[in-house]
This record gives C-alpha cells, structure tokens and sequence, in this order.
C-alpha cells in the first residue's frame, strides 16, 4: 500500500503575511509538518504543493518534494484546495507512480501529534471513502447556535422534540479542524460527504489552526508549555 502525503502551501496569506514560512520557535512553519510526514513510517512520499519559490527552498531544505511550481490559478484565495491536491498527485502519478492513499496535511496545524496522523490512516478501510479530524465543538447547535429567519426572529439551528437544558446533555458535535485528510485514490475525486466520511476526534489543544498572528502566539506558548514539561521529565528521570 502506497502512500503520499500532501502538503499545500500558498505564498499569499491576508491574515498573516508569509505565514507559511514565518519562524515558530526557531523553525519556519511548514518545517513541522514535513517533518511529521517524514516520521511516518506508513507515508513514501511527502510533496509539498506551492506558488512561491521561497517556500519550495524552505520545503526542499526540510526534505520534501517539490515537483513544480503551482499554477497562479489554482493559488488564489477562491481556488478550491482538493484542485490542488489533486493536481500534484496526478503531476507526481505521471512519473509512474501508484498511490492508493492520499494524505493532506495542512502546514498551518503544527500542533497535531504523529500519533494523529497514524491514527486517520488507520480508520481507512473498504468500509470508509475518507478521513477527516475535528474535536469536540464548544458551540452546539442543539443547545446554544442559533439561525436568524426572514422575520428576524431566532430559532435553534437543530432543535428536537424535548427540552435541551446544557450543550453536556445534548448530542456531540464536533469542529473540523483542518488537520488532516485522508482518502482512498480511488475516492480523492468525491466530494467529503457524497460518501461514507470517519473522524478521527484530537483534542482541542492540538487542533489550532493558524490563521492570525495570535494563533502565532498561542501555539508557541503551547509549544513552550511541552519543551519545558519535556526538560523537566528528562530531569526527573535523571
């Protein structure tokens, strides 16, 4: 069973400007996904998909592939990011070779672990066309979303028969969180929920995507938090 790994990066970002390179604890950003990618042992090749030419330096430098340089049409805030996928798998399938899985990992969540991403390629089997991540949503809208009718009155986005008195007692619902994707090749062309979607639950701690500079700031004071629990347990067990 052969694998490749995806990872998309566009040289364009309004919310953080080069966010895909931008240094996080000494390292630029993508740097942590493609070393996570290349730590999986499940995974044979790891390509990265880019606009910009910096971030290919950035990327080859790390390790991955970078066959070419992404098309200006599909590096476009409206383009479609499966396009892009699918456009480098069918580059690198032209240079005979066969994948049977596809895993997207999005450079912006740092924080996944590698036991996600082993995780989601094991929740992929014949009973399923692909995998996606998310964790449990701090909004539920049984109990406390609402949606606005024409008449401007509020209404539960999904009420039900009886009374809901805490988002505890009401159905789970979950955020996705862009993490990881993972699909079967032959089912990478359908759309998420045409097909039989898993999910695979992180917690919300590793589940941040970084969108704006105080995501920035977050995830390195979680990564802070893990390198000093980390010197503390080498010592202890010193």
């Amino acid at each position: 069973m052969s694998t490749i790994a995806t990872i998309c990066a566009r040289g364009g970002s309004k919310g953080v400007p080069g966010k895909n390179i931008r240094p996080l604890m000494g390292k630029p950003l993508i740097v942590y996904t493609i070393e996570q990618a290349l730590a999986c042992g499940q995974i044979d090749r790891v390509c990265v998909s880019t606009d910009s030419q910096e971030i290919a330096d950035v990327a080859r430098l790390a390790g991955a592939e970078v066959p070419f340089l992404r098309p200006a049409a599909l590096a476009t805030d409206t383009a479609g990011k499966l396009d892009a996928i699918l456009h480098l798998v069918e580059h690198v399938e032209a240079d005979n070779a066969q994948f049977s899985r596809v895993i997207d990992l999005d450079p912006t969540s740092p924080l996944r672990a590698l036991s996600d991403i082993e995780q989601c390629l094991g929740l992929l089997d014949s009973s399923c066309d692909a995998v996606i991540t998310g964790f449990e949503a701090d909004k539920n809208p049984y109990f406390n979303m609402v949606e606005v009718d024409q008449d401007g009155s509020v209404r539960l986005c999904k009420p039900l028969e009886g009374p809901v008195t805490s988002r505890q007692s009401a159905p789970k619902v979950y955020s996705m969180n862009a993490s990881i994707y993972v699909w079967h090749r032959q089912s990478l062309t359908r759309n998420l929920w045409s097909g039989r979607t898993k999910l695979h639950v992180m917690p919300r701690e590793r589940s941040i995507d970084i969108d704006e500079p105080l995501d920035f700031r977050i995830v390195e004071l979680i990564m802070q938090d893990q390198r000093r629990a980390k010197i503390a347990q080498a010592s202890s067990s010193d």
